[in-house]
């Protein structure tokens, strides 16, 4: 991914990120204010954010409350923002207020091979060893091998066990398909404790990898008692490359610099946006090049093979507590196959892409591809966030 003399920026604006029916959503956002030096946990209220930390100091604290989304929409607050200002502060300026990612001590966990479409694309980076010019070749063998046989399938099944039967028969059994359809999902720590990025950021992609593309899901936020409080959009960058040579390597293919993107903001749910609602979400992504390539994708949660409570259930219980909540990516039908460049080669980023992630009740999330050495560097943790949220007298 060769780097531009300048870094492309996203135009962005109130209209361009908001829910389509964002007057009766009760939307969570996360301010950086200079004055204070930190981060601020603010409601999104039309065109204008409202500080909301004096009433809940982070957003981790603010899903423990069972009136969340009351005092998200009615609560009387400190500074007011203007939307439009947030998100036309220019890429690294600490000294001007912009949006970060919606959520802050919630562990980041993702959910894989969710869907009977992209495992399969999961089969073919194994059987290519990552290499993209053996892809073409190794998608048509499984496809004609398993073809629509995994469609409809619930994973853990009967039927499901019999499909393994049939492929590890062809010699095409896999790890992938172990946890697509199997009885235990894959569920993996994405990225630590306030690394992701928001929308208008730039999204890390590593230097070195020539097999890539973006993964746009569903994100739950969730308390620390597993209630799922809230939802928001995701980028889980994808390394083809790196994780088809070896499922091993899942976290140098996931968690690098700037390589998670979350927002634009949580919306939470109520009495008209519930689980329901959420299982009937389509996501779409746009991915504009500077070259004038265009890539059109789309995921819908009815397609899903595993429920989004499945999911949330695998993640939290008595196996596993998470006292700050946590925010799961869900995973995603897109996996891209066209061209970009040489015949079967696939897909690939290429520098200052341009992807805009989006679903009419969430609203839109949009990045700029960088690569991760290139991106900001990471430099605000939790220790960072503690003496932040001390010196306001917060904690």
């Amino acid at each position: 991914m060769e780097p531009a003399a300048a870094r492309p920026r996203p135009v962005l604006t109130a209209g361009s990120v908001l829910p389509e029916d964002a007057d009766r959503a009760a939307l969570v956002a996360r301010v950086h204010d200079p004055e204070r030096d930190g981060p601020c946990v603010a409601a999104v209220r039309g065109e204008h954010v409202v500080d909301l930390t004096a009433l809940a100091p982070t957003v981790s604290d603010l899903m423990e409350r069972d009136d969340a989304a009351a005092l998200v929409r009615e609560a009387d607050g400190g500074r007011v923002w203007r939307l439009d200002a947030l998100l036309d502060t220019p890429v690294g300026r600490r000294d001007l207020p912009h949006l970060l990612a919606p959520v802050d001590l919630q562990v980041i966990k993702a959910a894989g091979v969710t869907f009977a479409r992209s495992l399969l694309e999961r089969v073919i980076e194994e059987r290519a060893g990552g290499d993209p010019a053996r892809a073409a070749r190794v998608r048509d063998r499984v496809q004609q091998v398993v073809g629509g046989a995994l469609d409809g399938i619930r994973p853990g099944s009967p039927e499901a066990a019999r499909a393994r039967e049939l492929l590890v028969a062809e010699g095409l059994w896999s790890q992938y398909l172990e946890v697509g359809i199997g009885p235990d999902p894959e569920v993996f720590t994405k990225a630590p404790v306030l690394s992701a990025v928001g929308t208008g950021a730039e999204i890390g992609v590593l230097g070195a990898s020539v097999w890539n593309n973006p993964e746009p899901e569903l994100v739950l936020v969730v308390d620390s008692r597993g209630r799922t409080r809230g939802a928001t959009l995701g980028n889980d960058v994808n390394l083809r490359d790196i994780e088809g040579r070896s499922a091993l390597l899942l976290g140098r293919a996931k968690d690098n610099n700037a390589s998670c993107a979350i927002g634009p903001f949580v919306r939470l749910l109520d009495e008209d946006f519930g689980l329901d609602t959420v299982r009937g979400l389509d996501i779409d992504l746009r991915v504009d090049g500077t070259d004038g390539y265009v890539l059109h994708g789309s995921s819908s949660l009815r397609e899903i093979s595993r429920d989004v409570a499945d999911l949330v259930a695998a993640t939290y219980g008595p196996h596993h507590q998470y006292p700050d909540g946590f925010a799961l990516f869900t995973g995603t039908l897109f996996a891209p196959t066209e061209d970009r460049h040489a015949p079967g080669a696939g897909f690939t980023h290429e520098y200052g892409d341009l992807v805009r992630i989006s679903s009419p009740r969430l609203g839109a999330l949009v990045n700029t591809v960088v690569t991760s050495e290139q991106a900001a560097p990471w430099t605000f943790g939790v220790g960072a966030l503690l003496r932040n949220l001390a010196r306001r007298g917060l904690l």
